[in-house]
């Protein structure tokens, strides 16, 4: 199967492309490189999920909203690319999440994107380099915020 058909026997909802809240592109490509701007917890109603993990989210809901986040990259990927299948690999991606100071399950709370990622790509192709990080706060007070590079195919 390629991507777009591991996509869809997902059964997933895609949120609406998020629109820039600033003075930024969602989506830049360079060549073979495509990066996408920082995207947040978008349902797929396209409103927000809000809160500090530890505090008024516990560490599933958040890994939830980094899959939510996963699924706003792939609609803002969808939306500029026409196809997942273009997308040759993962190659980097940067979680933040807003969490009360003495959390340290960073990592896992990304992993609900990352594990998107594999889902769609692959295993190989899927997962690329990562770093996850707490912040202190976040936009509007969301819990994730991911942002990410990928490789498009010759």
């Amino acid at each position: 199967m390629n991507a777009d058909q591991r996509f869809k026997a997902l059964g997933l909802v895609l949120p609406p492309p998020p629109q820039p809240i600033g003075v930024y592109k969602p989506f830049l490509q360079i060549g073979n490189q495509v990066l996408v701007s920082g995207h947040g917890t978008f349902k797929p109603d396209g409103t927000l999920i809000y809160g500090r993990i530890g505090k008024d989210l516990d560490i599933e809901e958040g890994k939830i909203a980094a899959r939510h986040v996963g699924l706003a990259i792939i609609s803002t990927l969808i939306d500029n690319l026409g196809s997942l299948d273009r997308i040759e690999r993962v190659v980097k991606v940067l979680g933040m999440v807003n969490c009360v100071p003495d959390f340290e399950k960073h990592p896992y709370i990304i992993n609900g994107c990352s594990e998107l990622f594999a889902e769609i790509w692959g295993e190989e192709k899927g997962i690329g380099v990562r770093s996850a990080v707490g912040m202190g706060s976040l936009p509007d007070n969301i819990p994730v915020e991911i942002e990410a590079a990928f490789l498009l195919k010759a």
